[in-house]
């Protein structure tokens, strides 16, 4: 019969005597227990570290994948593609749109110039401002008898070359006057020819705060062109009767602001007729 206290065994008998064999052999099955539980909880930290290592080489691993999904996630989300492809794309015409209208053919034949033609369309307001240069309106004159406004053989060759209309403007400055004005035709041809003719010249306007200049003989300064149907021509020289110079440049200033001014007005003549053509439904 034995009694466990104080882990102690006690032999048969009961004669207090202590049964060291079995005492023995409990001293080695407690110390091979404890070796075991000091194996078994080696293996268990040694799996512990060995997660914990698995683990630090995951997060370590995963740190550069981490930071290039953070960064991916901060890139703008990408167009959403139309789930429908099946729509007509749109189509282009391969007929090439007309070219816009040239003002130039507005103005080269009386078939199609047809807007009024008169004083104020050609020469408007009371002066001409070129640049910092203002010249000031004097006379000026229309009419149907192109002979009326012009010296010499310059007439006869207007009207044998059909001139509908003589409009002519004076313009002052400085102590120069220069009258300029512009014979009408049917035709482009009609005008250049009248001025490959041209002899004598363009009268002098006066009026309007403008004395007779450029009469009696006295030497002038006159030209002569064409644009489209129209022919211009000038006159022009000093008030006080002086006679012109090639080295009186003044002159030939005023003379070139006023052929300018004529040229431009001309041609806006024509862009108004070739906007209003174009803007017009059917033309």
């Amino acid at each position: 019969m034995s009694f466990g206290q104080g882990g102690a065994s006690w032999g048969p008998g009961g004669d207090g005597t202590p049964d060291w064999a079995a005492l023995a052999e409990e001293s080695a099955a407690r110390a091979r227990r404890k070796k075991l539980m000091m194996i078994g909880g080696g293996a268990l930290a040694t799996v512990a570290i060995g997660a914990i290592v698995t683990t630090a080489v995951v997060t370590s691993n995963g740190g550069g994948t981490d930071k290039a999904d953070r960064n991916a996630s901060q890139l703008p989300a990408p167009a959403d593609l139309p789930e429908d492809t099946s729509a007509p794309a749109p189509s282009f015409s391969s007929v090439a749109p007309p070219p816009p209208p040239d003002p130039k053919d507005y103005i080269s034949s009386a078939e199609k110039d047809r807007a009024p033609i008169t004083v104020d369309g050609f020469f408007p307001g009371k002066k001409l401002t070129m640049g910092d240069r203002v010249h000031l309106k004097g006379a000026t004159s229309s009419t149907a008898k192109c002979t009326t406004g012009t010296q010499g053989a310059l007439g006869p060759v207007l009207t044998n070359n059909g001139c509908d209309r003589l409009i002519r403007a004076t313009y002052r400055k400085d102590g120069v006057a220069v009258t300029v004005g512009i014979a009408v035709f049917g035709t482009e041809a009609r005008a250049k020819k009248a001025v490959d003719q041209s002899s004598g010249g363009l009268a002098s306007l006066s009026g309007g705060g403008v004395d007779t200049f450029c009469r009696g003989g006295t030497v002038c300064l006159r030209t002569a062109n064409s644009y489209g149907r129209y022919a211009y021509f000038t006159v022009g020289g000093f008030l006080n009767g002086k006679r012109v110079t090639t080295a009186d440049k003044g002159v030939y200033a005023v003379n070139k602001d006023l052929t300018n001014f004529t040229f431009r007005q001309i041609h806006r003549r024509g862009q108004l007729q070739a906007s209003q053509a174009a803007a017009a439904p059917n033309s």
